[in-house]
């Protein structure tokens, strides 16, 4: 299958799908962490019906439940306004998300964290199933959802024990986001295995 990973520069996902014998292409606005292909641009250019299949990770950031409180003032911990900017953004992500989750490609995957209502609300759906990295090797926790189309919700491939927050305490750094936005080998070959 031709397969696009949209916004993802680690490789991680596309690697995974092409051990597993498929044609996979990753695209993001950065270089790819590791060799193979990837087209480093907008990846609105290429959403088009030539992809069997796209999986993808648009950012968070405006997004994701952890952050509404950052939608209103900041005034310590009073929330007393909204802040123009950062809900323009979240609606400009929101509808970003909602393009992805209606591109003309026959099996859609899209991954985000837990959204918040605004956003959801722009979006027009709740994902179809929430997983967690323990499901899949990893003894840690990131509630970690995908909206699907034409595809199966993931099976939990290995459970293990193990409850670590490592997103939560990712040390500071310029990297930081970076590191926490990795998608996790045992996922990704979940994603392999279960979606052709």
């Amino acid at each position: 299958m031709k397969i696009l990973i949209a916004c993802e520069f680690s490789g991680v996902v596309r690697d995974a799908f092409i051990r597993m014998g498929h044609c996979a292409t990753s695209c993001d606005f950065l270089p790819s962490e590791r060799e193979g292909s990837h087209l480093q641009g907008d990846v609105r250019e290429y959403l088009a019906p030539q992809w069997d299949m796209m999986i993808a990770f648009p950012p968070c950031t405006y997004l994701a439940n952890s952050g509404v409180r950052w939608l209103y003032g900041r005034r310590g911990k009073k929330i007393d306004e909204v802040d123009p900017e950062r809900w323009a953004s979240m609606q400009e992500a929101a509808r970003f998300f909602k393009l992805l989750l209606e591109a003309p490609i026959p099996r859609i995957a899209l991954e985000n964290p837990i959204m918040h209502c605004h956003a959801r609300e722009i979006v027009g759906e709740a994902p179809s199933q929430v997983v967690q990295p323990w499901q899949f090797g990893h003894g840690e926790t990131k509630a970690t959802c995908f909206w699907l189309r034409n595809l199966p919700p993931l099976r939990p491939t290995n459970i293990v024990k193990g409850r670590s927050q490592r997103v939560h305490f990712e040390s500071p750094g310029p990297d930081r986001w970076k590191d926490r936005i990795r998608t996790l080998e045992g996922m990704a070959e979940a994603m392999a295995t279960q979606w052709p």
